[in-house]
């Protein structure tokens, strides 16, 4: 007798195994009709898999919040069919979901055009109406090569190649008119091509390379996008048209915050604007953690290899690695993260339990090799700054310490505009150091604190740090996206590996538990998402330019500096603008810069010695003495928040 327990908590019962097709339709007609997926002890699969006994299963349709990966990912083999019916010598790469639509790379011929983009979705619509099964086959790996060796697919070949596994999933779209697709894929998939339905759209194409290494083919990887409703893809066209709109390298440009350029790829240039930006956020982060008990250092940016052999960074993430050679024959490398040396300094003195934890915090420039293809503004650069952080504690300490990095997490991540954030909680990798036992006791102690801290979390598995499990703290910035940015990584290996110890109570030596963590991640990747999330108008206080004074007459100019000079007094960061221009002119100029306030003197407001107040994003004026104007200013940015004037649907 086979028992499955239901979402609902029911129960049913069954003489011999079914598959989730056969529960749906046993659950109702209607929900068969509907069904696409089963999620089975909480992992999808396709509706042809059988169910084991004593499992919890829940049918899922086609609106179900985890179908929607798949359906992504069953238009990429659409896709895939769609170019491959078109263009016959087309070779297939691979072909994955995104986490807007999905993608797949092509070798071709001759590179895609825009006029092959509206056949491309043509061919896939008629696919999709077509209304083709997915059918997923075992095949040997032996198999597998012969086949696609010849059928002409060298990038399949090339991925079974690189397979230790003695079996391969393959899938199947079966069309007996035009001719079968067979995909290497581990799936699950819809079970025809209609479940995919018309909401898709192709996007753009674009270069690419095998592996995303320029040394290897070339190849055209086409972008597209599905929605289960149509309604949902005309909201991600507004999104995607606004997200345009608040482009940081488009607004970084408008408002003289910095530039970048080949001189320098992936280093950033912070102009004036742009550098007081970023000392300000730095600056905040600074008092945050120094009142939550963090002492910070600096270390040194080139460190002799020998250093990053023993601590595994050598082996594990060298090709990410800028090196030098010294006239002596010594190997020198940039450090592309600060933990190593964190232990150095640990390592100096003797430590007791009574001095742990330790919280050793540092604005550490690193250096990453970065592929130029993958260079992006602000969010992908290969010199940045993380607000780095390396909590040293005893095993005791794990719960704690987890709970206290949560609360500062939440609080910084208000101030800053963000009230929404979810959890991935990241297992071992396949590229790791350490042994399965010292792996087994890092995930459940994080495991176990994250629990406790509160934490509400989704498995992210395989994408581990090399030497611990972490979380990943993902912000839900005003348009929607996802920016992962903050992290906590436990790690039991590193100080080991760098013979970090601390005296126990009973005068024992033992290693500490290394907590590595930061909040924004790197500077320059968060003021990036700042720019975009407020389009540029920044809180009062995060401001770069927080007040500008504008004469309407040349009378009024030695008022105007005389109110500069005490507004600076005050700490507020103000400019004057006592050009012979309209002040109609300059108000206009300094609101498309975002200021977020002008205070604008005439004579009228000189005798009264008063100003009259413009803010950001209103019409309205008011006229109001000159101290009660810096009083109101100053109790904006006291205020430490603000709004983030989102205008996005």
């Amino acid at each position: 007798m086979i028992s499955i327990h239901l979402k609902d908590g029911s129960q049913r019962r069954y003489d011999h195994e079914i598959s989730g097709k056969d529960l749906a339709n046993d659950i109702s007609v209607s929900l068969g009709k509907k069904a696409v997926l089963c999620k089975v002890n909480g992992v999808v699969q396709d509706l042809s898999a059988l169910i084991p006994d004593g499992a919890s299963a829940e049918i899922l349709t086609r609106e179900s919040p985890d179908a929607l990966e798949v359906l992504r990912h069953s238009s990429a083999h659409v896709l895939a069919k769609a170019v491959t019916e078109l263009f016959p010598a087309a070779q297939l790469a691979v072909g994955p979901a995104t986490e807007d639509g999905f993608f797949y790379d092509f070798a071709v011929e001759e590179p895609f055009v825009p006029e092959d983009w509206e056949k491309i979705e043509a061919a896939m619509r008629d696919i999709i109406h077509r209304d083709l099964p997915f059918e997923r086959q075992v095949w040997t790996r032996q198999d597998a090569l012969a086949f696609f060796r010849k059928h002409n697919e060298p990038f399949k070949v090339k991925i079974l190649e690189d397979l230790e596994a003695d079996t391969v999933s393959v899938y199947k779209i079966v069309d007996a008119q035009h001719g079968d697709l067979y995909d290497l894929c581990r799936g699950p998939h819809l079970p025809s091509t209609k479940f995919i339905g018309d909401a898709v759209k192709i996007l753009k194409t674009a270069g690419a390379y095998w592996k995303g290494d320029k040394n290897e083919a070339p190849l055209q990887r086409v972008y597209g996008t599905v929605w289960p409703t149509q309604e949902e893809l005309d909201t991600f066209f507004r999104r995607r048209e606004e997200a345009e709109k608040r482009d940081h390298r488009k607004i970084g440009a408008e408002l003289d915050l910095f530039h970048m350029q080949d001189l320098s790829p992936g280093a950033v240039f912070w102009h004036t604007k742009g550098w007081t930006l970023y000392r300000t956020l730095r600056n905040f982060v600074r008092g945050r953690i120094e009142a939550d008990g963090y002492k910070e250092v600096n270390t040194p940016t080139i460190v002799d290899r020998i250093l990053w052999e023993k601590s595994g960074h050598w082996e594990k993430f060298r090709e990410n690695m800028f090196v030098t050679e010294l006239e002596d024959g010594r190997t020198m490398a940039i450090k592309p993260m600060n933990c190593p040396c964190h232990v150095q300094i640990f390592n100096q003195k003797l430590v007791s339990y009574k001095d742990l934890p330790w919280r050793m915090a540092e604005f550490g420039s690193c250096h990453r090799y970065e592929p130029s293809g993958a260079l992006h503004g602000l969010m992908r650069v290969r010199g940045f700054v993380q607000d780095d952080a390396h909590i040293f504690c005893t095993p005791q300490q794990i719960v704690s310490e987890t709970r206290r990095f949560c609360e500062l997490l939440r609080g910084i991540y208000h101030t800053l505009g963000f009230d929404t954030f979810f959890v991935k909680f990241s297992d071992r990798p396949a590229k790791r150091a350490g042994s399965d036992e010292v792996w087994d006791l890092a995930e459940s102690s994080l495991m176990q604190a994250s629990r406790e801290a509160g934490l509400d979390f989704t498995l992210n598995s395989g994408e581990g740090a090399f030497y611990g499990p972490k979380l990943e703290f993902v912000l839900k910035d005003c348009l929607g996206r996802d920016w992962q940015c903050g992290t906590l990584q436990l790690d039991f290996v590193l100080p080991e590996r760098l013979g970090a110890t601390y005296i126990q109570e009973d005068g024992s030596k033992a290693h500490p538990v290394m907590l590595h963590r930061a909040v924004l991640g790197s500077l320059e990747r968060f003021i990036g998402i700042l720019i975009e999330h407020y389009a540029g108008k920044f809180p009062t206080w995060l401001a770069p330019v927080q007040v500008v004074v504008a004469t309407i007459t040349e009378e009024a100019n030695g008022f105007a500096e005389g109110l500069l000079q005490r507004l600076r007094q005050e700490g507020i960061r103000a400019e004057v603008d006592v050009r012979n221009e309209k002040i109609s002119y300059k108000i206009r100029e300094h609101s498309l810069q975002k200021i977020p306030y002008i205070f604008v003197v005439g004579k009228k407001e000189m005798a009264e010695d008063k100003v009259a107040i413009r803010q950001l994003g209103t019409e309205e004026q008011q006229v109001v003495s000159v101290s009660e104007a810096i009083h109101l200013l100053q109790q904006d940015i006291r205020q430490g928040r603000g709004n983030p004037l989102c205008t996005a649907a």
